[in-house]
């Protein structure tokens, strides 16, 4: 694993536990709109090929909902 990718793992995190007292589904739509909006194509493309498991619950979820998203929008 890169340091990029630690970063990355740990910004999402970040992220999310800023969101979390929103309540989960509200955090998980939250955390996925933050990165939609301002992490570049080619941090969001290195969080899609990541190992998802390692990051928390609202983190994986907003990130499996960005990537879904995008593989819709690219068919």
């Amino acid at each position: 694993m890169s340091s990029t990718q630690e970063k990355l793992r740990r910004m999402a995190d970040q992220i999310a536990n800023n969101l979390k007292a929103r309540g989960h589904e509200e955090a998980v739509a939250a955390t996925a709109e933050h990165i939609w909006k301002f992490w570049d194509p080619r941090m969001k493309a290195g969080i899609f090929a990541d190992d998802l498991s390692v990051l928390t619950p609202i983190a994986r979820e907003a990130i499996e909902k960005l990537k879904a998203d995008a593989q819709q929008s690219a068919a």
